[in-house]
């Protein structure tokens, strides 16, 4: 996943100056790609310019440095969607960003799309599980100095654990997508109201009948 991927997304769902795209990035957007610096940010502009993915008019600011407000090209709406609809090769790590930053774009995909980029996604990590749970997870070492092998292979082992139960969750949030896209239920209010009333959360008032803490009728 390139930056300009990300910055093609970010100004096609509102056009932006440099500035405020930086500020994104630092707050919500850290989950999308990490560390990203301002001249990061204003170098892959100057480049999208070039190759007329953006342009940019300029506001100005009496008092105040003016500021260049990009805006996406029909061109460069064509290669975010090339990326968001393209080949995905889900990466090793499930962590990795460049699935959830497709799914951050979802606005600009059908759910069709999204539902094939889910379930490639989703049989990767069942594969994955399949054929690695299981393997022998036996410490192969022979330090040289002091080694603790009997503590280092139950430290090993309790990771694996956490390591399993985090994408077994991560699985059944994408076959929860799954099932919510061609259910509808993603975008529909009433389908969403109905949830809230059929599971509400212990807090919820609706669940307890008592106000929240700090709220006023």
């Amino acid at each position: 996943m390139k930056l300009e991927h990300l910055l093609l997304g970010l100004i096609g769902e509102k056009p932006s100056t440099g500035y405020e795209i930086k500020r994104y990035l630092d707050t919500h957007g850290r989950f999308l790609r990490s560390n990203t610096t301002m001249s990061q940010v204003y170098r892959s502009l100057a480049g999208m310019v070039e190759r007329g993915w953006v342009v940019f008019t300029v506001d100005d600011r009496p008092g105040a440095q003016d500021a260049k407000i990009y805006r996406v090209t029909p061109e460069g709406m064509t290669v975010l969607l090339d990326w968001l609809t393209g080949p995905y090769s889900p990466p090793s790590r499930f962590q990795d960003p460049e699935f959830g930053a497709r799914l951050s774009f979802a606005g600009f995909m059908t759910r069709e799309q999204l539902i094939g980029l889910i379930e490639t996604e989703l049989a990767a990590r069942e594969d994955q599980v399949a054929r690695f749970r299981l393997r022998d997870r036996t410490l192969q070492v022979a330090p040289d100095v002091e080694f603790d092998y009997e503590f280092a292979a139950a430290f090993n082992e309790r990771l694996h654990v956490y390591g399993m139960a985090a994408i077994d969750r991560y699985m059944d949030m994408l076959r929860e997508l799954r099932r919510d896209l061609l259910d509808g239920v993603i975008g529909s209010a009433q389908a969403a109201s109905d949830r809230r009333a059929a599971n509400p959360a212990p807090s919820d008032p609706v669940a307890t009948g008592t106000p929240a803490s700090g709220a006023t009728r």
